[in-house]
């Protein structure tokens, strides 16, 4: 194994693994990936992410909630509405993966393979 992949924590006794398995943890839930999705493009107020996700705000606020904490989305409040967004592009990274690798267990060549990605 390279120094390289041991300094950015790729290798097998990493601290990170056990933290890997967090953000994992954290995205195994139906409501989250798809509010990853919708915040693809770019920052949304609550309103909108539960009219997009079909839950209430509170619901949708509970589960940007633990995204925050999880430090994948970040809040920024403008009066009486709050705006969320995406804090950098792994989250969005992961879910794009999940998705393809999801495509693979239903069809035999999905979209993303030949040029046209559903996600």
């Amino acid at each position: 194994m390279s120094e390289d992949t041991k300094a950015c924590g790729m290798d097998l006794g990493s601290p990170y693994v056990e933290l890997a398995v967090e953000v994992f943890s954290m995205l195994a839930d139906a409501t989250r990936v798809r509010l990853i999705l919708a915040l693809r493009s770019g920052e949304t107020p609550v309103g909108e992410l539960a009219e997009a996700v079909g839950k209430t705000p509170t619901v949708v606020s509970q589960h940007l909630a633990k995204l925050r904490l999880a430090r994948m989305v970040a809040a920024r409040q403008e009066g009486t509405r709050v705006y969320y967004r995406l804090v950098d592009e792994h989250a969005r990274q992961l879910v794009t993966a999940a998705i393809f690798q999801a495509q693979h267990s239903v069809d035999e060549r999905p979209a993303h393979h030949h040029g046209h990605p559903s996600v």
